[in-house]
């Protein structure tokens, strides 16, 4: 089955499959308790094993119907209810272990936060993502819970007042610039990244007619369970433990931030004058079908389909065709690993942007203004 083939199937989804991310728990529980060679188990799975089962068995065409209520989701549903608990047990209790009971080397200590690092941005971050497009309540702290626990709570605020309305814009902080390189956008993101949620979340209360110091502004809220969970951190083992769990969100958002990366480099919305762009569509992000890294990701690489539709819960998100839609030549594992090394993924991907821009948008001429990202910010913003 090719892409263009893609099929629209009448039978709801099965879970069962998208429950593969619980396996990354033993292989947590099992590093934390016997270091060593156990440490390298958790990024070759997620980065070796992923992309080769993904090589073995293909991409997933099947486009389940979209209308499927949410009552016929509920163990979908639960996967991601679940995860906060999970994620809150294994980070506080590897820092318990590694600071009273492990007798492990500086190297091997942060080997393991590494790979605690790799499975809250992997499972933990992703989740979150999920459970905050949602307007149920519960989902939306629950979301909120698992992005302090990577001290990364403006994300909320910033995918949502800002990434969704303003994507391929230069109002976005996320949307990788052509020819941008990854470690120049990481650091730019989290420089910018805080202000820009800020200023969205102002201008969000001014609406309302309140100071952007009103106790309803979500970031107080935000800073709140951030410090929460560094005091846990610090009442367990000190600042060993908190310069712990400080390293394993450094990890976890690295890799959010390489995974935005690649989900927008160089795809841009077409510039109408007058501070105006042209809406959100399908072609404004990278793709990928392929099956086994959809299921580790819950869909996160059906993109194109969650940004036109954002409250889609994700095993219902859609695949398209590639004269819809740029597609990835693998899933993001190996596309993330290559995006750490810049001069290979412009090679890569910078002739694929600019036959993206001669397939969309044959009309433009002059790419230089978005290139260099000198054109205004949209109105409104």
């Amino acid at each position: 089955m090719t892409l263009q083939e893609t099929v629209q199937s009448t039978q709801r989804p099965s879970a069962w499959p998208y429950w593969i991310t619980i396996t990354f728990v033993p292989l947590v529980v099992l590093a934390v308790l016997q270091g060593g060679w156990t440490i390298l188990l958790i990024p070759l799975y997620g980065w070796v094993l992923m992309p080769v089962m993904d090589t073995v068995l293909g991409k997933n065409l099947r486009n389940p119907d979209p209308d499927t209520p949410d009552a016929a989701l509920f163990w979908f549903r639960l996967l991601t209810w679940i995860w906060f608990p999970i994620q809150f047990a294994l980070v506080f209790w590897a820092l318990w272990y590694l600071t009273h009971v492990g007798q492990y080397s500086t190297l091997e200590t942060l080997g393991i936060m590494f790979g605690v690092g790799v499975t809250t941005g992997i499972v933990g971050i992703v989740y979150a993502h999920e459970l905050f497009h949602k307007s149920n309540w519960t989902e939306r702290n629950l979301g909120d819970l698992l992005m302090a626990l990577v001290l990364y709570g403006h994300f909320r605020t910033e995918h949502l007042l800002v990434h969704h309305p303003y994507v391929g814009t230069p109002r976005d902080t996320v949307t990788a610039r052509y020819n941008e390189g990854f470690h120049r956008a990481f650091f730019r993101v989290l420089v910018q990244g805080p202000g820009s949620a800020w200023r969205a979340e102002k201008k969000m209360l001014a609406r309302k007619g309140l100071s952007p110091w009103n106790a309803a502004n979500p970031i107080f809220k935000y800073a709140a369970l951030q410090l929460a969970f560094l005091a846990l951190a610090y009442t367990i083992g000190g600042w060993v433990a908190v310069g712990l769990f400080a390293f394993q969100a450094l990890v976890a958002v690295w890799q959010l931030e390489l995974t935005n990366y690649v989900e927008h480099y160089g795809l841009t919305r077409k510039y109408l004058g007058e501070g105006k762009y042209e809406p959100v569509r399908l072609h404004h992000s990278w793709d990928s079908a392929h099956h086994v890294s959809g299921l580790l990701l819950i869909n996160l690489q059906r993109h194109a389909d969650h940004h036109v539709h954002p409250m889609r819960r994700f095993p219902l998100l859609q695949i398209y065709d590639q004269e819809q839609v740029p597609q990835l030549p693998t899933g993001y594992p190996p596309m993330t690993a290559m995006a750490m090394v810049p001069p290979i993924w412009r090679r890569v991907f910078n002739p694929k942007v600019r036959a993206w821009r001669r397939q969309f948008y044959p009309e433009i001429e002059d790419w230089g203004p978005y290139k260099a990202w000198t054109l205004p910010k949209p109105k409104g913003s």
